[in-house]
């Protein structure tokens, strides 16, 4: 008895768990926009659930950043303010950083194929400047360094900032600035480099480069500035 109670309450946390995921993956996706609303009815209906599970999922996502509930009005798309990515490319620059720098020191693994592979598809969607490929490519390049250095704490950080900073709808928004795309590729090719070199110091540093360059790019752009002040 006491086994199938426990086996319930599994399944109940893994379902859960799984409507969370989809539900981020949904936000994140930028099928809805910033500051536009999302409907627990439609959510209920498009995951087949009842409107409680919904609203349970969107207390979470809003103590993830990713969306607004204003009693009594509705829930709407949270968009990071000005400072908040500032602060967020920060971390961002140092994990992705510490992340090349690692892979550099494994020599011959996996996750450098990937990357051999990314930066030559990369060089095909910058030459058609197809910016959804192009988006698609950065999110792989980005998560196969991660992943590449083998520290999970790492990644488990990472994937928290990232749900913060909704970072696929930053990257469709700077694929549209011209050049961008072939900028950010060479850039990826030059921390490949290091890394195939075993340099580690090479590698952190081409990295950090690298996120330095997405961060100025995107605050240059002036839709971010929903906060102007910075302290």
């Amino acid at each position: 008895m006491q086994e199938a109670v426990e086996n319930l309450t599994k399944d109940a946390s893994d379902s859960e768990g799984a409507l969370l995921d989809r539900v981020r993956n949904l936000v994140l996706s930028g099928r809805f926009p910033p500051g536009a609303p999302v409907s627990e009815v439609l959510l209920a209906q498009e995951f087949e659930v009842s409107r409680t599970p919904i609203r349970e999922t969107l207390k979470q996502l809003q103590h993830e950043g990713l969306v607004e509930i204003r009693p009594k009005v509705g829930t709407f798309v949270r968009e990071p303010t000005r400072r908040e990515i500032v602060e967020l490319f920060q971390l961002k620059e140092c994990l992705e950083g510490m992340a090349a720098g690692l892979l550099a020191r494994r020599g011959p693994v996996p996750e450098l194929e990937i990357l051999e592979r990314n930066v030559e598809e990369s060089d095909q969607a910058a030459a058609h400047q197809d910016a959804a490929r192009y988006a698609e490519l950065v999110h792989e390049f980005h998560r196969t360094l991660i992943l590449g250095s083998d520290n999970s704490k790492l990644v488990e950080h990472y994937d928290r900032l990232m749900n913060q900073l909704a970072y696929h709808r930053l990257v469709l928004r700077t694929a549209e600035h011209p050049g961008r795309i072939t900028s950010s590729t060479a850039e990826h090719r030059a921390v490949l480099a290091m890394i195939r070199a075993k340099d580690h110091f090479g590698a952190e540093a081409a990295m950090r480069n690298h996120v330095y360059a997405s961060s100025r790019e995107l605050l240059s752009d002036a839709r971010t500035a929903s906060d102007h002040t910075l302290s």
